[in-house]
């Protein structure tokens, strides 16, 4: 089957990670609100985990996810910092196909106006493995809104123009970006 542009809702089956040494269900207010949002989205939760900030289990668990055919989309929160335990970055980058530069650029760059030059000390990260897109963000409640309210809802959204990312993940049926001429 052809694969052809839609102005339907494509909902996602998304994971959600947070790294952290001290938080718990109860007290993951970052992970609470991404599941909320990708909720009220109408994405589906797949999955979510919290794990310790140490590179194989951070690892580990986003590699599993990225081996279920099931899963199309993780977002991480935490460990992204500069701290003697953040870790998030050198344990995911490994395991992209592709890094989607433009994500840590603009987090930034739409940090700055909220946090001013603080921003540098954040290793925001994503990118695309095995139709799986990933999408690192600072362990804060505001950086991880701010990442979904500015960024990552849209490129999750199957009708967001002139592109997304749902065509290049798993089992998506759509055509990729189309030019904005």
């Amino acid at each position: 089957m052809a694969k052809t542009f839609t102005d339907e809702f494509i909902p996602l089956n998304i994971a959600v990670l947070t790294v952290s040494d001290s938080r718990t269900e109860e007290t993951d207010t970052s992970g609470q609100l991404l599941v909320a949002e990708l909720t009220k989205q109408g994405h589906h939760l797949s999955d979510k985990q919290i794990v310790i900030d140490d590179v194989y289990k951070i690892r580990a668990q986003i590699a599993n996810w990225i081996a279920d055919e099931t899963t199309q989309a993780i977002l991480v929160t935490g460990g992204t910092g500069f701290t003697g335990r953040d870790s998030t970055p050198e344990a995911v980058t490994p395991l992209f196909d592709k890094t989607i530069d433009g994500f840590g650029e603009l987090f930034r760059q739409i940090s700055y106006q909220q946090i001013g030059t603080s921003t540098v000390q954040s290793r925001a990260i994503a990118g695309l493995s095995n139709g799986t897109v990933i999408f690192c963000m600072p362990g804060s409640t505001n950086a991880c809104r701010t990442a979904w309210d500015e960024i990552i809802e849209s490129q999750l959204n199957s009708t967001h123009r002139p592109c997304n990312f749902v065509p290049q993940l798993k089992q998506a049926e759509l055509a990729p970006c189309r030019s904005r001429s």
